[in-house]
């Protein structure tokens, strides 16, 4: 079978079968739902959701406007940093530790 997220296969998700991204407003918690996400807004990010309790990543965000958002670690999330324009971010999720550790800071 396989992991899902909101009933889809991981297999399905962020290609030719499902080729959408979707856009999430970035808020002090996100509940992201697919593999890749673009990034919209600039409010500080302090929570991310896992899309399923036995979900661990990577997740990737990238952020493409002109005023781009940061992270903190004001909730589940490891390491604040910023979303530079035009470059991917992968988070991975530490069950042991419930949080989330960003692949790089800017």
């Amino acid at each position: 079978m396989g992991t899902t997220i909101l009933g889809k296969q991981m297999s399905e998700l962020g290609n030719v079968v499902d080729p959408t991204i979707a856009a999430i407003a970035s808020a002090a918690t996100i509940n992201p739902t697919d593999i890749i996400h673009r990034i919209t807004g600039n409010v500080t990010i302090g929570t991310i959701t896992q899309p399923n309790p036995y979900f661990n990543g990577p997740i990737i965000f990238y952020n493409t406007d002109a005023a781009v958002g940061v992270w903190d670690t004001s909730g589940n999330i490891a390491l604040g940093g910023t979303f530079t324009r035009f470059k991917n971010f992968s988070f991975i999720f530490d069950p042991v530790t419930s949080k989330w550790y960003p692949s790089a800071i800017s």
